[in-house]
């Protein structure tokens, strides 16, 4: 009996153990190695190439079949990017119906000629824009395997983002280009269908050559390593150098990237610039006299951008970085981005500023953008308003007011959903859009409010330098905050993420009672939140009484010295009314707000301050 009982709790150690054992390495990474040796044919747009792919299986699983995206294939005729586009209440005005007009030779493909599995043919089929591989050889945990394919492509006609001859007249923008392994890890494999959005990636390295008729101009993703044979502004920037006739083969090669774009194009200027103690940045625009003037500004404007990017968030983590005219608006990559050339100066540094704040957001943290758009587009947006505010010379706060309006616009027209949802299934594009930018700002602009300044950008660098090249989640980026101001936070991501609930905070009443004035603060909303209240008395005094949330179990830090602050008890989330008892007689107040910073969403900010000087010490809220 006695040898039954110490089996028995042998094996209950060991499943603790490998319990254990799993919750600590569930975040292993898959890795991917690309060698690909492709020619454009400029005049058919056709590309033919090769693609070596060593694929490396860090998880705890055998795969018996692996994922790849076929983007182009969504620029066809009925596609579902096509169908989605043509039936979406508001569909992307660059879109529309447009892929349903295509002609043969307008359409993009890929088509699979060949796949051999370490030398052995695979068994594949194509369904939209996912390519599903069947293997010969089950892929074992921990281990690796060679992947050898043979391919041919069309580039399509420039829709979106991806294609040929774009409206401002740029050749080739090289976009989800190529067959691209999707990530597996521990949610399973993520083949998406190309719809319309966002992307997922897999951490690798990429060594990329590229043959093209030799008048053609190539910028993008990683290093050129035969710029000497190359010329035109590699070796001596803002010169021409003669180039041989025929075709040439460009050789880039990048580390520890995501992805792999580049655009081309025969008149292109290129331009120089080095950050202080960061990348070189390269800069790729038309010989046109329209915009050479706004491109040459734009280009100190990068630089102050990128200094404060570093100093504010984390250090940029690659040597280089490209800005290339091209795509339709902006779009990031690893190491460059696409934009819109054609752009007044503020147009252009916004969208600038914009698309390069998504190398930390999205080359480098680089979370699953698809399931997590506002994690990305919605960090990016914070951190780029705030850098334009600096290069601007405007407040903080109203660089962000712009993603308060919008969200405010998107509750009054009833179009609000979770933002937790994948970036392809909002029912309207402006849910989508406005939910992933403007609450993704908002999510981090109250996290300040929430937490204090300094523990927020604090907890933004520890966030990046901790969980880069790592696909953090949200509950990653929660974990470091709470971590950093000693706060429970998982309640605020929870409302705010999942849920549709709004911030209402009122003052109901405001009473003088004797020496004291008794005020009553509503919760209207079901959004809970800490709440700061300012009083303004007639002596020009101010005291700022902080009432905590009981969510948080703790307070924020005190922030300006030289305002009073009156610590209150917290105030539990399941009671609609608190009540603040004022050592002050009302009649000795001019104005009381709730919230001053202005930094809570708060859907109807007109019961949030009492001016009592005007209507009396007897205050009751009579607008709900």
């Amino acid at each position: 009996m006695l040898h039954c009982k110490k089996l028995i709790l042998a094996f209950i150690t060991l499943g603790a153990s490998c319990l254990l054992s799993n919750a600590q390495d569930y975040r292993w990474q898959q890795r991917v190695e690309y060698i690909m040796d492709i020619r454009l044919d400029v005049k058919t747009h056709h590309i033919v190439g090769t693609q070596k792919l060593t694929y490396y299986n860090n998880s705890k699983d055998t795969l018996a079949k692996v994922y790849y995206h076929l983007y182009f294939n969504a620029f066809q005729p009925n596609s579902m990017m096509d169908v989605r586009s043509r039936n979406i209440a508001d569909p992307d005005g660059r879109v529309t119906d447009r892929i349903s007009k295509l002609k043969d030779d307008e359409v993009g493909y890929q088509h699979i000629l060949a796949l051999k599995q370490d030398g052995k043919e695979t068994e594949y089929r194509v369904d939209g824009t996912v390519l599903e591989v069947t293997l010969p050889k089950p892929l074992l945990p921990g281990t690796k395997t060679v992947f050898d394919m043979k391919f041919e492509s069309q580039v399509p006609v420039q829709i979106r983002r991806s294609g040929r001859n774009n409206s401002e007249g740029i050749a080739y923008s090289m976009t989800q280009w190529y067959p691209k392994m999707a990530e597996y890890d521990f949610q399973g494999w993520h083949a998406y269908q190309y719809i319309a959005r966002e992307f997922h990636g897999v951490w690798g390295d990429f060594d990329v050559k590229i043959k093209i008729d030799s008048a053609f101009i190539i910028a993008g993703t990683g290093k050129l390593m035969n710029a000497d044979k190359i010329g035109y502004g590699y070796e001596k920037p803002g010169t021409a150098v003669k180039r041989a006739d025929g075709e040439l083969t460009w050789n880039f090669v990048a580390k520890n990237v995501i992805d792999f774009a580049w655009a081309a194009d025969p008149d292109y200027i290129h331009d120089r610039a080095q950050v202080l103690n960061g990348p070189e940045l390269h800069f790729f625009y038309q010989r046109n006299d329209k915009i050479i003037d706004n491109w040459k500004k734009m280009e100190d404007y990068a630089l102050k951008h990128f200094r404060f990017m570093n100093n504010t968030f984390g250090k940029y983590p690659y040597e280089s970085y490209s800005i290339i005219q091209g795509g339709d608006g902006g779009m990031e990559y690893p190491m460059c981005t696409l934009i819109m050339g054609e752009e007044d100066l503020d147009g252009l540094v916004g969208v600038m500023t914009h698309e390069t704040a998504h190398s930390w957001y999205q080359a480098a943290l680089a979370s699953n953008e698809s399931l997590y758009p506002w994690m990305d587009e919605g960090f990016t947006d914070f951190a780029s308003q705030e850098s334009e505010a600096l290069l601007f010379d405007m407040p903080i706060h109203d660089a962000h007011m712009g993603s308060y309006g919008a969200y405010f616009m998107l509750i009054r027209r009833g179009l609000q959903e979770p933002i937790s949802q994948h970036a392809d299934h909002y029912n309207t594009s402006m849910a989508y859009g406005i939910g992933s930018y403007a609450m993704g700002t908002i999510f981090l602009n109250q996290l300040k409010y929430i937490i204090g300044d300094a523990n927020f950008y604090k907890g933004m660098r520890i966030y990046f330098n901790a969980w880069k090249f790592r696909h953090p989640e949200p509950n990653d980026f929660i974990r470091v905050m709470e971590k950093v101001s000693g706060l429970q936070l998982k309640w605020y991501m929870g409302y705010w993420i999942n849920t549709t609930k709004k911030i209402d905070y009122s003052i109901k009443t405001v009473v003088e009672k004797g020496s004291n004035t008794i005020v009553t603060l509503e919760r209207l909303g079901d959004f809970p939140m800490p709440v700061d209240l300012l009083i303004t008395y007639k002596d020009g005094s101010k005291e700022l009484y902080y009432i905590p949330l009981n969510e948080t179990s703790g307070k924020k830090p005190v922030e300006d010295k030289l305002l009073k602050r009156m610590d209150l008890t917290a105030w539990p989330w399941v009671n609609p009314i608190y009540t603040v008892e004022i050592n002050r007689k009302a009649s000795d107040i001019v104005t009381m707000e709730i919230d001053p910073s202005q930094c809570m969403a708060d859907v109807e900010r007109k019961n949030n301050s009492v001016d009592i000087a005007n209507t009396g010490t007897a205050y009751q809220n009579v607008t709900r």
